[in-house]
């Protein structure tokens, strides 16, 4: 009995002291959501009275080296995400207005959370976020090269894709490298 008392009591103080538990969230912030026991926030649909509602849920989906985290407006507007995202999906991926948003400067060097999600859905798929990347700041630029232009284009080197890790990312993982440490030149022509 003492035992049990002890155990809700401390469940009780756990939650009273500000964790993020997925389920207390407002539907309108659990998409990239992450509670504090470090597992992603899904918002998930049920059917009541013949009418969808949407509650928020905690997924399975551990994320290393980031708990206790709403993702910030800056974040979703620049990777192109919507808040309104129900449970984890890949189709995403395959849409071609979302990979520049995602693989843009803004998304890909200042929201590693968003990066981390995609990047592990990536690799579910049989895939690399950054050879995504990559081929598409390639085509891009292929793209720009093409358009008659009153100003001569830049031959700038093309932005250097942050390195991740496999698996779980951690914040610490988002540095700086070039195409070529993976074995990757922007400018060559890339299969997919």
């Amino acid at each position: 009995m003492t035992l049990t008392l002890l155990l809700v009591f401390s469940l009780f103080l756990h939650g009273a002291l500000g964790d993020l538990i997925c389920e207390e969230l407002p539907t309108d912030i659990c998409s990239f959501s992450i509670a504090s026991s470090g597992k992603r926030c899904i918002l998930e649909t049920t059917n009541a009275l013949s009418e969808n509602r949407y509650q928020c849920k905690t997924s399975e989906v551990i994320v290393d080296q980031m708990h206790e985290l709403i993702e910030t407006d800056e974040c979703v507007n620049a990777c192109g995400v919507h808040r309104n995202l129900v449970g984890l999906s890949t189709d995403f991926l395959v849409e071609p207005q979302f990979i520049p948003k995602l693989c843009s400067p803004s998304c890909y060097d200042n929201c590693p959370n968003i990066i981390d999600l995609y990047l592990n859905l990536a690799l579910g798929e049989g895939t690399y976020l950054p050879d995504i990347c990559v081929v598409q700041q390639s085509s891009h630029r292929r793209a720009m090269t093409e358009v008659p232009s009153a100003s001569p284009i830049s031959d700038a080197a093309p932005r250097a894709i942050p390195s991740l890790a496999f698996g779980p990312a951690s914040v610490d993982a988002f540095g700086p490298i070039s195409g070529e440490a993976h074995g990757l030149v922007a400018s060559a022509p890339c299969h997919v």
